[in-house]
């Protein structure tokens, strides 16, 4: 959530986290492109139109579709969480551009993180809870 000028120009910066996955979504005044690590953002989702739906949510919230070039650096998880991610930081960064748009932002659902994450193995288990087969006899 951090403001950077880079020549009289305004970069918004916000981070989205869901799952394994970051994002690291920058927003510059633009024509409305996508670009998801150095690819164009339709090619990067494999023109899913389910996780277009998602990244753009926060802008279609808002309408402001065609106002900002989105640039985006993500790692780890798989497509639905970068996705979910993606979103989460737009709408960080659009926080930023204006703080009235948290409420139409925040009633939407944009705002709230997803904390399920996978849980830890432990132990004695063969996975976070599938024990070994029990045998009485």
């Amino acid at each position: 959530m951090t403001i950077i000028s880079d020549n009289a120009r305004a970069i918004y910066a916000g981070t989205g986290r869901r799952k394994a996955s970051i994002a690291r979504v920058r927003l510059v005044p633009g024509s409305g492109k996508l670009i998801i690590n150095n690819l164009p953002g339709e090619s990067y989702l494999q023109f899913s139109r389910n996780y277009m739906r998602i990244t753009y949510g926060p802008l279609k919230t808002l309408g402001l579709s065609e106002e900002y070039d989105i640039f985006v650096n993500t790692q780890g998880g798989g497509l639905t969480g970068q996705a979910d991610a993606i979103r989460l930081g737009l709408a960080r960064a659009l926080c930023c551009i204006n703080p009235e748009n948290r409420t139409a932002l925040k009633s939407e659902g944009h705002l709230t993180r997803d904390a399920r994450v996978k849980e830890r193995r432990k132990y004695g288990l063969r996975k976070a809870r599938k024990a070994p087969q029990f045998s009485k006899r």
